[in-house]
């Protein structure tokens, strides 16, 4: 059954710090992560560079879980926000989708953010993969993303001591997904893709303090 998100507001008593930004204007992907990086590259987009994961990944995870993981050059982090601008490049169904990942401590170890058109077991959710098939761990979540053409802005706001995820789309003052877990307790990188789809990054930020893994 899907739970409508709570109207929650996210409230931290310390700002934390810029650990990474980007436009893309340098073209720099230096540090990056890829699954497959033959499937992302920069491309011009209105007029300004973007990052573009424009094929699918030729990878095969041994769980299952998202085919196309782009981390970002950041260190381990704990307490973290991350912030993009994105867009869908995908058909329209039911499984469009973009995927946020944090906590990343390997390839079969990490949480993720699932933002689809439509909900169900495998969709729109946050899901924790832990050696095993991804499953999802969401307190609350939305019927599904409006994913249309055009771009959006997304934020995913993570606080260790609690095991808190929360999920903003385009409204920031209101979480369209939250989660409590701890299962990973440790730090972790961050992330952008998809699950088998495609999809353009035209800003990403992130806040946070690095912590070793």
């Amino acid at each position: 059954m899907i739970v409508a998100a709570a109207v929650l507001i996210c409230v931290q008593t310390e700002e934390l710090p810029v650990v990474f930004e980007t436009d893309f204007r340098d073209r720099s992907l230096a540090g990056w992560t890829f699954t497959d990086p033959s499937a992302w590259r920069i491309e011009e987009e209105e007029g300004r560079p973007v990052l573009a994961q424009f094929a699918p990944s030729r990878y095969e995870p041994k769980v299952r879980s998202p085919l196309n993981r782009a981390l970002l050059p950041t260190p381990p982090l704990g307490d973290l926000e991350l912030e993009v601008e994105v867009r869908s490049t995908a058909r329209d169904y039911g499984h469009r989708d973009v995927c946020l990942f944090l906590g990343y401590q390997d390839a079969e170890h990490f949480y993720y953010v699932h933002l689809a058109k439509e909900a169900d077991d495998h969709a729109n959710s946050i899901f924790l993969v832990n050696g095993a098939p991804r499953v999802s761990i969401a307190e609350s979540r939305t019927s599904g993303t409006a994913w249309d053409d055009g771009w959006h802005r997304v934020r995913v706001v993570r606080t260790i001591s609690d095991g808190m995820i929360r999920v903003y789309f385009d409204a920031m003052d209101r979480p369209v997904m939250t989660a409590r877990d701890s299962t990973l307790r440790g730090p972790g990188r961050v992330g952008v893709g998809t699950f088998d789809d495609t999809a353009q990054f035209r800003r990403i930020r992130v806040r946070g303090r690095s912590v070793e893994p």
